[in-house]
């Protein structure tokens, strides 16, 4: 299947997705169905999966032509990529990293095994190699070099590396972490909201002036205006466990009032 991420960039298209913690292929098609987003991102970082589960949210999102993105840990982020791309996704959100050179050496674990790629990701025996209609070796480094690689800058360290980071062959995309970015500086977010405001702002405007894509998660639509005028075309709304919390607390503390006779 044509990678869709990296098919809308070359087209210069925009992109909308949103961020599943769910391995239930079901909660993939339902967002497939709407028709409305170009790609689901697992959030593995957060989540309890298996290999067999990657396997099957790739398969779930195929079916509806949407393209698939994984948020993988630091410390494992190079095993967790490669299974996860053999298993058919086709970006993959690498979190933690603070340096050029970390944001290089990441990089080498998903390029194919050439001479011309210098990477480290050889023949994979899995989903398009073992089984009909089998992917030739030419097809499957050409697949490995469309994969989106984007990076996370959610340390303080990453944000003042962030044009060294952004000029690193491969990044394709950074997308701001305000939650870590506080942690790294001992913050609260709720009392540092315009310095937050700020990171991000100085995140975007490096990543396109090097023709790296920012990215940036938003919980409902008009919050994308301010970031779409700084020139970002690519959003990621809402995370499914906050989805629903937010309609059962709203919804059912509605009902609970009038059930009871309370007015708020």
């Amino acid at each position: 299947m044509e990678n869709v991420l990296r098919a809308a960039f070359e087209a210069g298209r925009p992109t909308l997705s949103t961020r599943l913690i769910s391995t239930k292929p079901y909660i993939t098609e339902l967002v497939g169905v709407t028709g409305l987003y170009d790609y689901v991102e697992f959030l593995a970082e957060y989540a309890t999966f298996t290999q067999e589960d990657l396997e099957n949210l790739a398969r779930a999102a195929e079916l509806h032509r949407m393209g698939t993105m994984i948020k993988v840990d630091f410390e494992n982020r190079k095993y967790t990529a490669q299974k996860a791309v053999a298993a058919g996704f086709q970006s993959v959100l690498f979190t933690d990293h603070r340096t050029a050179a970390q944001v290089a050496d990441t990089l080498s674990a998903l390029r194919p095994d050439t001479v011309p790629d210098g990477g480290a990701f050889g023949f994979s025996t899995r989903r398009f190699q073992c089984a009909p209609p089998l992917v030739p070796v030419a097809d499957h480094v050409r697949r490995l070099r469309r994969v989106v690689c984007a990076f996370m800058i959610e340390k303080k360290e990453a944000l003042d590396n962030i044009e060294e980071i952004c000029a690193v062959p491969g990044v394709d995309m950074v997308q701001f972490g305000p939650n870590d970015f506080c942690m790294s500086q001992g913050w609260e977010p709720a009392e540092h909201r315009e310095e937050l405001a700020a990171a991000e702002e100085r995140m975007v405007e490096a990543a396109l002036r090097h023709g790296v894509r920012p990215r940036c998660e938003i919980n409902r639509p008009e919050q994308a205006a301010r970031l779409a005028a700084l020139g970002v075309r690519d959003f990621s709304l809402g995370m499914e466990p906050l989805i629903l919390e937010e309609f059962w607390r709203t919804a059912g503390g509605q009902l609970r009032a009038s059930l009871h006779g309370e007015t708020k």
